[in-house]
């Protein structure tokens, strides 16, 4: 008998209006009574026109928006957490343990070489130096960041090796939840099969993983289901 996939995402009634107060207290509504579950195993794929809404649900998943209504519940350990109504500490070990963040920007620290900045996540969990630095090396070696360039900062990259970099430092650690705002956009042909391969290895190891891929080719690729935001956001402007 297959076990049974946990649920890893809930997010359920959740409503998101941006208020401009630059544009005299304007309502901007982003995403509206919007339900999404996601279980162990599966890659949501959101879909949908630029501007309808994705990345914010993304930002809400991960707490850094904070709905007007409706709650997004992460699987922390063995319990459901509500993540609008968790405390900032709960937030943040959540984000160390349990759930990664692709963006399509990397936020370095100046200074800090990009093998260290890509240990960093095993290493803050209190991980073996010497496995974090052959996870980190191993990553940056498939992502074709050249080791020349391991024990410089990656401030002064080109966009697509700071992408490369962002995607090691994320996969480094095996979350339980991944979050990916389009993380192959800046990458060539080479590098996005790589990546892919990355997805559904994490995928296939029991991830939970919500993406944004407005290259098709990668969306079919690593795609389990489709949740298109046009079919769900008929309130939303």
């Amino acid at each position: 008998m297959t076990p049974r996939k946990k649920t890893m995402v809930t997010v359920k009634d959740l409503t998101k209006t941006f208020t401009l107060h630059l544009r005299d207290g304007i309502e901007l509504p982003v995403l509206a009574d919007l339900s999404l579950t996601v279980r162990q195993g599966d890659c949501v794929v959101l879909a949908g026109p630029s501007g309808i809404g994705k990345s914010s649900l993304l930002r809400c998943i991960y707490a850094n928006y904070v709905p007007q209504s409706g709650s997004v519940k992460i699987r922390h350990g063995e319990k459901l957490i509500n993540l609008t109504k968790a405390s900032p500490a709960t937030v943040l070990a959540i984000r160390r343990t349990t759930m990664g963040y692709v963006s399509q920007f990397l936020r370095v620290v100046p200074r800090v070489p990009t093998l260290d900045l890509v240990m960093q996540p095993l290493l803050t969990l209190g991980g073996d130096a010497k496995e974090a630095r052959e996870r980190a090396s191993d990553l940056l070696g498939r992502l074709q960041i050249p080791e020349r360039l391991w024990t410089v900062p990656p401030a002064t990259f080109s966009g697509g090796e700071q992408q490369r970099v962002n995607i090691a430092r994320s996969f480094a650690f095996n979350y339980p939840i991944l979050l990916l705002d389009e993380p192959t956009a800046a990458l060539d042909a080479k590098n996005r099969k790589t990546v892919v391969m990355m997805i559904n290895e994490a995928r296939e190891a029991g991830a939970a993983i919500v993406g944004i891929f407005h290259d098709e080719e990668v969306r079919e690729a690593v795609s389990t289901s489709e949740f298109d935001l046009t079919n769900h956001l008929s309130q939303a402007a």
